[in-house]
């Protein structure tokens, strides 16, 4: 549960955090696209079939600015190169196409205009800096501590409780002093109503008392899951999809396809729930002339050039940043498998704990 509670910080995945994406598309104020509808809300489409949203959706947020940024400049200069010199019909006709992804050009700046009024602000850059801390197992007080003045502070509900899970699960609970405390004090500043809220919470052992020593820091250390120095803009691991923070489900399937669980069993068996591993035997059918034409088969049983299908299932939810760091893996040079995403709902951390939520303010 690490994962959701964390921001993410994909372009995609900043979309939904802030705008929730749904059913392929985000609902906005026509303003936010240039549009002057007298304050009617547009829906916003998200989907593969615009070529641009394929190639930013998977990259980390700080590199989108830059993106866009270029290929508006080299729109420029073919505009420029048009009105100045004698063009060819085959090269007017080149420019054109072009011009054909303005719309995408202009759909997208509009966006990541809006998300960076969110993304810079104060309070979110804190949250992700308290983020980093929980995850990398430190600074107990001073989160603690951050956690009492966003709830002092009335903070939107959800943010505090994301922060709380999160603060709970990688340090196996709270000290009954400040569970307590904490349950006292956000009774107070958002209401009783939500007591409902927080025996939810502890039923689903989200947010708990502190029976024994938290496991997250060997988890961490085992699974290698906080990365330094992160290049966002030429990411070499899943980690850039949290500036930092490799997803562990994600960790888990790269070590899956490495050639199975067996050389971290001793991590696996500290994460909660049971955990199984079979072997599947790989038949691929081929003919006599394909056989004959191609005879050379790698360690894994794909024959040269061609890759298994994997199908890699989440029961519960699955977040935009954990789906962007499957196709991060499956692009790698060596890549063998062909990976596809099975799950009964995208989530993140706010519409995850929704579902616990009685009564949202």
């Amino acid at each position: 549960m690490v994962t959701p509670m964390c921001s993410q910080l994909t372009y995609e995945g900043l979309l939904d955090e802030f705008f929730h994406i749904n059913n392929g598309a985000v609902e906005l104020d026509a303003s936010v696209m240039g549009v002057q509808q007298g304050g009617k809300k547009i829906k916003i489409p998200l989907n593969s079939s615009d070529k641009l949203y394929r190639e930013i959706r998977d990259l980390n947020f700080g590199v989108v600015g830059q993106v866009l940024r270029q290929k508006a400049t080299t729109m420029k200069q073919d505009y420029t190169e048009v009105t100045t010199t004698n063009q060819t019909v085959s090269e007017l006709k080149d420019f054109v196409k072009k011009l054909n992804s303005l719309p995408e050009m202009t759909r997208h700046t509009n966006l990541a205009q809006h998300l960076s009024n969110f993304t810079t602000k104060p309070t979110f850059l804190g949250r992700l800096s308290i983020e980093q801390t929980l995850v990398e197992g430190q600074s107990y007080d001073i989160c603690f501590e951050y956690i009492e003045e966003m709830i002092h502070k009335q903070e939107p509900f959800l943010s505090v409780l994301r922060l709380l899970v999160l603060f709970s699960i990688t340090n196996g609970g709270l000290p009954k002093k400040h569970f307590d405390y904490l349950r006292r004090e956000l009774l107070h500043s958002y209401g009783f109503e939500h007591m409902a809220t927080l025996i939810n919470l502890e039923k689903a052992g989200l947010v708990k008392k502190q029976e024994s020593k938290s496991n997250w820091l060997a988890i961490k250390r085992g699974l290698n899951l906080v990365m330094e120095d992160v290049d966002d803009a030429n990411p070499s691991d899943i980690a850039y999809v949290f500036s930092g923070y490799a997803p562990l489900s994600i960790r888990l399937v790269q070590h899956a396809l490495r050639g199975g669980w067996r050389s971290i069993e001793e991590i696996v068996r500290l994460l909660p729930g049971p955990h199984s591993e079979h072997k599947q035997d790989v038949i691929i059918e081929r003919t006599a002339l394909e056989a004959q034409q191609n005879s050379h088969v790698i360690d894994n049983g794909v024959t040269d050039g061609r890759r298994l299908l994997v199908l890699v299932v989440f029961i519960g939810g699955v977040t935009f940043a954990e789906i962007s760091a499957l196709r991060f893996l499956s692009a790698q040079e060596g890549m063998t498998y062909d990976l596809i995403v099975g799950t009964t709902k995208i989530i993140n951390g706010s519409t995850m704990l929704e579902t616990l939520v009685d009564n949202v303010p």
